[in-house]
């Protein structure tokens, strides 16, 4: 086949692409927390305050930048005084969408101790569907008050943590459109005035409010919120800081019918092509965002994606406990550079979940740990994080599935402040290897760094028995050429490289 072209241009640099776009969501779901990554103080695994370790080290390790806690549907049903105070002395409940009970053992503590031990900032998404404007602005109190300055701080003192936490990220509601209240965006958008005018920044602590933004396409509720909320009011007083956009891809209809591992290139080609439209989707709502604010104040803050599949059979249905196979990884890697191409808009994203739920980058049983394939992508992908945006021209192929079509290729790059500059790319075909002829103009760098996500089929993935059969490894294909290097990219690949 003809050799793709490449040309990544240095000399037109782009936005920053904030550390935040590479997030992860942790909700009270399934075996996220739960069974997932918190055991408890007292468990025989090896743990730090009830997070355990392996699961620290693994999210520390994937420069994880923030955490969305505690939902998801579960934020809008969740009342942060059930969970401080000790543990023994919390009330217990059922969680009124997922069903399970909630010991309310983990609460707004642990949650900023596993922060502390992940070196993740707390992302924290209040209630909105059934909670009140007070309850949501003396948890902004609670947390970033001045030590001694209330009454909410000397209770938070009286818990443990005497100085103020500066929590930064808050979502205003989640989802208000369906789970969170079956709002009309007119009436969200004035709920959202009411609640964001009371959430105050204290000193140190200047918020990021997040506002509830659409599902998939639906451009009319971020017309909505842009127009009554997204510009600022008498005086320049900004009230929202991000808008909110949630979108799965679902292969079939909803719920998904198939497990992660049953699929063939049909439903490979249906993956890639609903990630296609997931950028689809994001430059449509840009446009919107461009006519109300083009001076790009508003953040699309892109907190819940992922690749969602059938749970794994004898799992409970409603734990949503999937595998992670290699096309899950490289649908991740494609969607992560379609953020960094929008990376003057997007600047904050989530990966749903951290742990056991949907596209997770961890699975965890028992006594035992793995990282997906997914994982090891994020782990590339840690030299964009702060790096200049730089734009690619890239002759990518086209392949399709219906009426969707999505590139055979796709990349992205940016430029760290040390001047190295990181290239990502994704080989989309099920079953054909790519030549790429990959050209820097005006750069001439003394060497480069190169690592690979693949397998012999893109259905593999780890297992409890084998949990490094699919691990990124040295991509040693790269050679040098008269105008740039030359490749070639396998089938079904993630590959970064790194020029220095």
């Amino acid at each position: 086949m003809p050799r793709l072209a490449l040309n990544v241009r240095s000399d037109r640099p782009g936005a920053t692409v904030s550390r935040h776009v590479f997030g992860h969501f942790s909700e009270h779901l399934g075996a996220c927390i739960y069974d997932g990554l918190w055991v408890g103080p007292d468990s025989a695994v090896p743990n730090t305050r009830g997070w355990r370790n392996d699961a620290i080290g693994a999210l520390r390790a994937m420069g994880t930048p923030n955490l969305r806690w505690p939902g998801g549907c579960f934020a809008d049903d969740y009342h942060w005084r059930d969970g401080i105070g000790p543990a023994a002395a919390r009330p217990r409940g059922v969680s009124a969408w997922w069903g399970a009970q909630e010991s309310n053992a983990v609460g707004t503590h642990e949650f900023l101790d596993l922060c502390a031990a992940t070196d993740a900032e707390p992302y924290i998404c209040g209630n909105v569907g059934s909670g009140t404007v007070q309850e949501m602005r003396d948890w902004v109190e609670y947390l970033n008050a001045r030590a001694g300055s209330s009454t909410l701080a000397e209770l938070r003192a009286a818990h443990g943590r005497p100085g103020p936490v500066n929590a930064r990220l808050w979502a205003v509601g989640n989802e208000s459109w369906a789970c969170g209240g079956n709002m009309r965006p007119e009436y969200y958008a004035d709920l959202y005035r009411r609640f964001a005018t009371f959430l105050r920044d204290f000193p140190g602590a200047p918020l990021y409010r997040v506002g509830c933004g659409p599902r998939d396409g639906d451009y009319q509720w971020t017309e909505v919120m842009m127009r009554e909320c997204g510009r600022p009011l008498l005086g320049g007083q900004r009230l929202m800081q991000g808008l909110a956009l949630h979108c799965y891809c679902v292969p079939g209809d909803f719920p998904p019918s198939k497990s992660a591992t049953e699929f063939g290139e049909p439903e490979w080609d249906e993956l890639m092509a609903l990630t296609a439209r997931l950028g689809e989707y994001i430059a449509g709502h840009v446009a919107v965002m461009d006519r109300h604010d083009p001076k790009k104040y508003v953040a699309l803050v892109v907190d819940e994606w992922g690749a969602w599949h059938a749970p794994e059979p004898g799992t409970p249905p409603g734990h949503f406990f999937q595998q992670g196979t290699v096309r899950d990884a490289v649908m991740a890697g494609y969607a992560l550079n379609t953020f960094i191409h929008h990376a003057d808009r997007v600047r904050v994203a989530n990966l749903a979940q951290a742990a056991n739920v949907i596209h997770a980058s961890l699975l965890i049983k028992g006594g035992r740990l793995l990282r997906t394939p997914t994982w090891d992508v994020f782990s590339l992908y840690r030299a964009h994080h702060e790096g200049v945006q730089l734009p690619v021209e890239l002759d990518a192929g086209t392949r399709r599935w219906g009426d969707l079509a999505y590139p055979q290729v796709s990349a992205a790059a940016s430029r760290a402040a040390d001047g190295r500059i990181t290239v990502t790319l994704c080989n989309l075909d099920y079953a054909a290897s790519v030549d790429l002829a990959l050209g820097l103009p005006g750069v001439n760098p003394a060497g480069v760094s190169a690592r690979i996500l693949t397998a012999a089929t893109p259905q593999a993935h780890n297992t409890f028995e084998r949990p490094d059969a699919v691990r990124a490894r040295d991509f040693t294909t790269l050679k040098p050429a008269a105008a740039g290097w030359e490749l070639t990219l396998p089938p079904h690949s993630v590959v970064a490289l790194t020029f220095a």
